[in-house]
């Protein structure tokens, strides 16, 4: 069979699990190929952290997409996530239209707040951007956070019930996207997981909570995500596969007592990726 194509279109941050020190791993392993556009380099990620380098890519984007071009490269898929600018959303829906094809996949990462807060190195007016880049795009990956940005809501802590849930997916939908997958749900203090909308379809898959706030786990749980998609799972499938990576990788972390800034332990976890691609390979 053909080697699937995806193209990662994520910043490097040099030291601290993220973005595409962490995409790369965990999409490869899935035996997918990884395509690389970074759109900045920092020495680490900015969570809890200070001090660090930046140094911006924006205009190495768009040079790289034509070579490409001129190679005729195609891919099955494009993953974006933590995007600078606006000048960068902007670049990106020009990507969108070079690489696009009637059968590859376009996931979005909306990556652009936590906590009922947007990341202080956006301007307020950031998620309007980011819709245009969501409403292009087949499957978004919002937190509860970026979702009621996205739909112009003020932030509102959990637990949620199901109502709240499902009329913030239908907004959502409304956007543009067909495929949703809503991370951060938790209806009681016990489980946290996702909310996945899949033609008009909503399932909820939960697992255990585990204290604290562990930077890079969106970006472990959205290529997994990915991965799962690219290997023909259902969306509920591939969402409850990255549900597993993520937590297990959580819970080394949490164990080991590993400083939460430093991302978590996923690496244990890709030896399982693997086997289970060879076990379907077998089947």
């Amino acid at each position: 069979m053909k080697q699937k194509r995806v193209v990662a279109i994520h910043d490097i941050s040099c030291f601290g699990r993220c973005s595409l020190t962490v995409a790369l791993p965990i999409i490869s392993a899935a035996g997918i190929e990884v395509s690389v556009i970074p759109t900045a380099v920092l020495s680490t990620h900015t969570g809890g952290i200070t001090g660090f380098t930046y140094r911006d890519l924006t205009e190495d984007i768009l040079p790289v997409v034509r070579h490409w071009q001129s190679l005729n490269l195609t891919f099955d898929a494009i993953y974006t996530g933590f995007l600078g600018s606006f000048k960068q959303l902007d670049i990106i829906m020009e990507v969108f239209a070079a690489l696009k094809t009637p059968d590859n996949l376009i996931l979005v990462d909306p990556v652009m707040a936590d906590n009922g807060k947007l990341y202080s190195v956006f301007p307020p007016d950031f998620p309007k951007g980011m819709k245009k880049l969501c409403a292009a795009a087949d499957i978004i990956v919002p937190n509860m956070t970026e979702a009621t940005l996205l739909v112009g809501d003020a932030y509102r802590e959990g637990p949620y019930d199901r109502a709240y849930i499902e009329d913030l997916l239908g907004r959502l939908v409304d956007i543009g996207p067909q495929r949703i997958v809503l991370t951060g749900v938790y209806f009681d203090e016990a489980e946290l997981g996702a909310a996945v909308y899949e033609r008009g379809n909503i399932t909820y898959l939960m697992s255990r909570k585990i204290p604290g706030f562990y930077h890079g786990t969106g970006d472990v749980f959205g290529s997994a995500l990915l991965a799962g998609s690219m290997e023909g799972r259902t969306l509920d499938s591939a969402t409850d596969a990255a549900i597993e990576l993520t937590v297990e990788s959580i819970e080394r972390t949490w164990q080991a007592g590993t400083d939460v800034r430093f991302g978590v332990n996923f690496e244990a976890g890709l030896v399982d990726i693997a086997a289970r691609r060879r076990r379907r390979k077998n089947a």
